[in-house]
């Protein structure tokens, strides 16, 4: 790792390892398994294994360790294991971090899969409290000398409210606990979590860091320590890892990640600011816009107002999908964080397991739509969404 090296170089250059054939992009190395040159290679490397050896690919394997060395360099931590989802990576985290008896303080404001394995892991007897981790004190509030971890998404999915994550860390470290932070809605370009005191971040790589739509993949970072210690232990024996492959798709997102998420968040501004009172619009939600609640700390958080924002329509359900079906630019899916510019109605995908309740409880109204910015040209897409809420 060159510490003096910029964000978008190390994007490019950080981590790579060369064949002998000194070959100039990253390596695929398409491979389940590792040849010793003997017996004893091969108890030593089964005993201890060095940062360019490698026993077998759910365990390691040099494209999967460039793209780990890579993302571990511009976030700023010591380690980083890549799995094979989002969602891989969030359960190793958690599942790496408590056992039964022991308590979990989660914002409320976060993904349904997200809630779904803290669900499953109350059923093993770990304790979790869900609070409005909107409001910093709760956190405060909420832990207990039995906590072991303070968990939430720093920008929410999909209502995009900012969570204090110094707050949090301030109260998970006042007993002890760790401060588990799923960044995918910030992107590693606009993360400062590190410096906030966040002890393991998550990514969704599958989220900005391919930007193309093409492969799933998860990423978690911290110290060295918990990183081959328990996580690399958890993943690696439940099947959770990465693919090489996915890591060579992933490795190629890295060098435009940069480009893309800057104009991807400069598209979502403009989009916000001329949507702002539409009649057909109950609200327009985005974290840059000054009229947002945590405006101040997004900025402070981020620096940007990010690549998403979410367009509430007055008239509910019927009208967010007459929205949807009218734009011709914007495609429905409920991916994010891609190129192309992405529409999606939670109420009825991503958050439908939830009950009316639920989804009330963290701003999820039935004409609630979330639109993952792209980079596609400003004026076109804002064409596209004004041509859209008149079609509704």
């Amino acid at each position: 790792m060159t510490e003096d090296w910029k964000t978008r170089t190390k994007l490019v250059h950080e981590g790579i390892r060369r064949s002998q054939y000194g070959e100039m992009a990253e390596a695929l190395f398409l491979t389940q398994g590792f040849v010793y040159p003997s017996a004893e290679v091969a108890e030593a490397r089964f005993i201890s294994s060095g940062p360019d050896e490698f026993i077998y690919a759910r365990y390691g394997n040099p494209t999967t360790r460039m793209f780990e060395d890579r993302m571990s360099a511009i976030e700023g931590t010591e380690d980083a294991f890549a799995t094979a989802s989002g969602m891989a990576a969030v359960n190793g985290a958690l599942m790496s971090l408590v056992k039964s008896g022991d308590h979990i303080v989660a914002a409320r404001q976060m993904f349904g899969s997200c809630l779904h394995v803290l669900k499953v892991l109350g059923q093993f007897g770990v304790e979790v409290t869900l609070i409005d981790g909107a409001v910093p004190e709760n956190w405060a509030q909420a832990v207990k000398p039995n906590t072991k971890v303070c968990f939430f998404e720093s920008v929410s999915n999909p209502g995009l409210e900012v969570i204090d994550i110094e707050a949090a860390a301030k109260a998970a470290h006042s007993v002890g606990a760790k401060v588990v932070v799923d960044n995918a809605f910030a992107s590693p370009i606009f993360s400062r979590a590190v410096s906030l005191g966040a002890d393991i971040i998550i990514y969704s790589a599958t989220k900005h860091i391919d930007g193309g739509g093409r492969a799933l993949g998860g990423v978690v970072l911290g110290t060295h320590e918990f990183i081959r210690g328990p996580l690399e232990t958890y993943v690696k024996h439940t099947g959770g890892a990465m693919s090489p492959f996915h890591a060579w798709i992933m490795l190629n997102g890295l060098g435009t990640l940069d480009l893309r998420v800057r104009a991807q968040a400069a598209n979502a501004e403009a989009v916000a600011k001329a949507t702002l009172g539409h009649p057909k619009l109950a609200r327009t939600i985005y974290p840059g816009l000054e009229d947002h609640p945590q405006h101040a700390l997004a900025m402070k958080q981020m620096g940007a107002g990010g690549t998403l924002l979410c367009l509430d329509l007055a008239g509910g359900k019927e009208a967010a999908f007459g929205f949807l079906d009218a734009m011709k630019v914007i495609s429905i899916s409920n991916n994010l964080g891609d190129a192309k510019s992405i529409a999606t109605h939670p109420t009825t995908t991503t958050h439908k397991n939830l009950t009316d309740e639920e989804r009330a409880l963290i701003g999820i109204t039935p004409g609630l739509v979330r639109i993952s910015m792209g980079i596609e040209d400003k004026d076109d897409l804002i064409a596209d969404v004004l041509g859209a809420l008149d079609a509704a």
